[in-house]
């Protein structure tokens, strides 16, 4: 696909929790639990208000077509302003100082005071129904090219369980959102910005990691397309091809008005019912609905059945808009006869519709009152097809392809906290914020100044344990050995399933500096770990499982196993080290560093020649 000559834009919305020690507008930690752990269940109805220009912001008015009692979770770690029964606590300066020191490194300007405002979201993720969000910083640069607009600080949301059930423990924590510019023309590129604000973000050592912990929204559209919002893109692998997707999806339908204009299609005005048609239906969805209703899309046959993105058709599109209206989905003769539709009763709808060869005739059936909204959703997404492609905010599904949620916000979704003061920001706090340094910097110190292979180097840069690293070696630990046992070490025995979670980073250190100072073998270090893993403090696992032994006792030792293989070693010569070795490293099973062994093994068996 040539995306030059289709002139695609794209711009990111990166969403990055921040590991703070408090959550953004109270005193709860920001830890996540598990859901049996909950001790509090309560629901709520949300409806949106009006904003202060006297309007309800579409995509608000949209999600209250529906009215749900939404269903939340709360833990012994959560409080009052998660439940919206209390008013916020002032800004964490924790998280704003952090919010700040990112802008710095991004070269942007900080605003002289954070107003923290409300932002509208009534999808059932937040207990109040709205957001609160606060600008720190604008008109920031990468060194790619690409501009950043602005830096909000943002209060995370509840997090989904299933359906219309949320849980409290993640709403509250605190997270920056990070909008670009729509400078990036291709695919590639936005995949490269995104991973190189994710890897600037990681360098300051503060943010959440893992799934879900970042997101990014990304913002598409071709020149004769139109503005999309694709919301919660995780995984940095599939950003390029939900842009390539979204793209192909734009192209196809243009494609579809310009054919859908040419056979001058139209959609009729009127709905109707056509519950008696299908009396004695085989399809077990038409039999149970109360009620079935139709509408005639003129000259759309074959269009509404074609497939747009990836296992997505024009019909799919239409289905989502139905679905804001409670029902199940929807039927269309594109692709009917099938689910126990026959042709026969295929033939009878469209004469009851009066529908001709190029028209196509859309079922839904529900109750009256659902069927009917769900029909004037469909008649308002065919009458957008007839124009191409529409602004909206759409989710990600699995392999890339997306799906509508709702219209793009408008500026009715914000308006003033009035429970949080405004916070002043002085350019000399800003100008004493310390920058921490690029981890892509750290790779390449790692490589040049402590040896380390540049893979290696590369993998323990951009790791969670990387602060642990520099302190170990900052202590006066190897770097080999220090980045063999963070790396290695730790991950095998996980895999073993030790329950490494318990040795801690106090743990490591304590451990390499006995292998530093010679008091214990490195070949020591797994058992020491397991026995950590398993109550023992360090001091008592090292007695455990490697008690010292002195080099009388290990050159004792060594000449009673030489003793016992005379005759092997004067034949073996020097030849005989590497098999005599094994059997002392079994004897002394880490209690002694392996050089050292080896050091006296070589000179006892020369002697002996």
């Amino acid at each position: 696909m040539d995306y030059e000559t289709l002139g695609l834009k794209a711009g990111i919305e990166i969403h990055q929790q921040l590991d703070t020690r408090e959550k953004l507008f109270c005193h709860c930690p920001t830890v996540l639990r598990d859901i049996g752990e909950r001790n509090e269940e309560f629901f709520r109805y949300l409806r949106a208000t009006v904003s202060e220009m006297g309007e309800i912001d579409r995509a608000a008015r949209e999600e209250m077509m529906v009215m749900r009692p939404f269903t939340y979770y709360a833990y012994d770690t959560t409080c009052l302003v998660e439940h919206d029964e209390e008013p916020p606590a002032p800004l964490n300066p924790e998280a704003l100082e952090l919010a700040l020191t990112m802008a710095r490194m991004m070269g942007m300007t900080a605003v002289e005071q954070v107003h923290v405002m409300r932002k509208l979201v009534i999808d059932g993720s937040n207990t109040s129904g709205f957001q609160r969000t606060a600008l720190v910083a604008l008109n920031g640069m990468l060194p790619a090219g690409a501009r950043i607009e602005s830096l909000c600080l943002e209060e995370e949301a509840a997090q989904r369980v299933e359906g219309v059930t949320f849980s409290l423990d993640r709403l509250g924590i605190p997270l920056v959102e990070i909008t670009t510019a729509p400078d990036m023309h291709t695919p590639e590129q936005v995949r490269e910005v995104a991973a190189y604000i994710g890897m600037l973000l990681r360098s300051t050592g503060r943010v959440k990691r893992g799934l879900g912990t970042i997101r990014q929204d990304v913002n598409i559209s071709i020149r004769e397309g139109a503005r999309v919002e694709i919301k919660g893109v995780q995984e940095l692998a599939l950003i390029d091809e939900v842009v390539r997707r979204e793209a192909s999806r734009q192209v196809n339908l243009v494609a579809i008005r310009d054919e859908l204009l040419g056979r001058n299609a139209s959609i009729d005005e009127q709905t109707h019912e056509v519950t008696a048609l299908f009396a004695e239906t085989g399809s077990a969805i038409l039999k149970r609905a109360k009620y079935i209703g139709a509408v005639c899309l003129r000259g759309f046959a074959g269009c509404v059945g074609r497939e747009i993105q990836p296992g997505r058709r024009l019909g799919s599109e239409m289905s989502d808009y139905a679905k804001k209206c409670g029902v199940g989905g929807l039927f269309h003769t594109d692709e009917l006869p099938a689910y126990g539709v026959t042709a026969e009763e295929v033939d009878t709808l469209k004469s009851a519709l009066g529908a001709g060869e190029e028209d196509c005739v859309i079922l839904v059936a529900d109750t009256k009152k659902k069927a009917l909204c769900a029909l004037a959703q469909i008649q308002r997404r065919a009458r957008m097809a007839l124009e191409g492609v529409p602004e909206e905010t759409r989710k990600m599904l699995e392999e890339g392809s997306t799906a509508y949620m709702r219209p793009l916000p408008g500026a009715a979704r914000m308006y003033p906290e009035t429970d949080v003061l405004p916070v002043p920001v002085s350019p000399g706090y800003v100008a004493g914020l310390c920058v921490p340094e690029l981890l892509t910097a750290k790779e390449d110190r790692f490589v040049a100044e402590m040896g380390l292979d540049p893979a290696l180097a590369h993998q323990l840069a951009f790791s969670a344990q990387v602060g642990l690293f520099e302190d170990v070696v900052c202590a006066g630990v190897k770097p080999n050995l220090a980045a063999r046992t963070i790396l290695a070490t730790l991950r095998e025995l996980s895999r073993d399933g030790v329950a490494v979670e318990a040795v801690g980073d106090d743990d490591v250190l304590a451990v390499l500096l006995e292998v530093e100072n010679g008091s214990v073998a490195k070949e020591a270090i797994p058992d020491i770990f397991r026995a950590v893993a398993g109550g023992m403090n360090v001091r008592a696992a090292v007695e455990s499982v490697a008690p010292g032994i002195s080099e009388d006792e290990l050159l004792s030792i060594i000449r009673t196993i030489l003793s016992e293989r005379v005759d092997f070693v004067q034949e073996q010569g020097m030849r005989s080290v590497g098999p005599v070795m094994g059997v002392v490293m079994k004897e002394v099973r880490g209690r002694a560093d392996g050089k050292k062994i080896s050091d006296l093994l070589k000179k006892e068996i020369q002697g002996m020649l």
